[in-house]
């Protein structure tokens, strides 16, 4: 006697995908999407398909990035060495949804208060987010946390040795030394809050990201007449080309 039909290579693998999209899909779910597309395949048989092991009881931290991220904000310290040997402390603040930096700040001595005024300063009561990604450095001590709860904004402490949590984050002060900071002498305070002024400039408004399309976080016009020219920034080291 013919056996069962066998089930159509791009049904299984459509099976395939669909499972691996929404992690948090079981084989009835996926067989009612399947019929809303018009094919008839048993519940059974979808669980054959879909991939084994390895499949998460919640969203992943990864999920909760992508889906979330017109409402997540992430913050981090680094350090920079002077031409003396000083060591300052720059803060950067993002937003995940446009990569954009919402500010950023100089400081010899990141306190928990000090770090409280900088979110306070760089998120007005009307434009908090509802998260905020931060690694468990002690500087973010009980002042600070008691000013983002007081904002309504949630604290996203990443766990312990996992810098890739805030990876957005890590990304830009990556970009910030390899296009801007690996090419300067740091003389002062003054000199690193000028430097991070003029490459955030460029960051926000000319440089184009591959998760925006190739776009800036705040959006470039395209340009289609007039002659190309060239505009310095960040003191030469990059430029934008625009029409006139």
């Amino acid at each position: 006697m013919p056996g069962r039909p066998k089930i159509a290579k791009d049904v299984r693998d459509l099976i395939r995908k669909i499972s691996l999209a929404n992690p948090l899909w079981g084989a009835p779910r996926i067989h009612g999407e399947l019929r809303k597309l018009g094919i008839e395949v048993a519940q059974s048989t979808i669980s054959k398909y879909m991939p084994k092991g390895g499949r998460p009881s919640g969203q992943t931290w990864w999920t909760f990035l992508r889906n979330h991220a017109d409402g997540i904000a992430s913050i981090d310290l680094f350090v920079v060495p002077t031409i003396t040997f000083r060591l300052l402390f720059g803060l950067v603040v993002l937003r995940h949804h446009r990569r954009e930096i919402v500010s950023f700040a100089v400081t010899t001595h990141p306190t928990a208060e000090w770090l409280a005024r900088q979110i306070s300063e760089a998120f007005p009561w009307n434009t908090a987010p509802r998260d905020l990604i931060r690694d468990r450095d002690r500087s973010y001590g009980e002042i600070f946390q008691r000013r983002i709860q007081s904002m309504g904004i949630r604290d996203r402490p990443t766990a312990p040795r996992s810098p890739w949590q805030n990876a957005y984050t890590e990304r830009l002060i990556g970009s910030i030394r390899r296009e801007c900071l690996d090419h300067l002498i740091i003389f002062n305070e003054a000199h690193l809050r000028l430097a991070l002024s003029t490459y955030a400039t460029y960051y926000n408004n000319i440089r184009t990201h591959l998760a925006l399309r190739k776009d800036a976080p705040l959006r470039r016009t395209v340009q289609l007449a007039g002659a190309i020219t060239c505009v310095p920034h960040v003191g030469g080291l990059h430029h934008a080309y625009v029409r006139i």
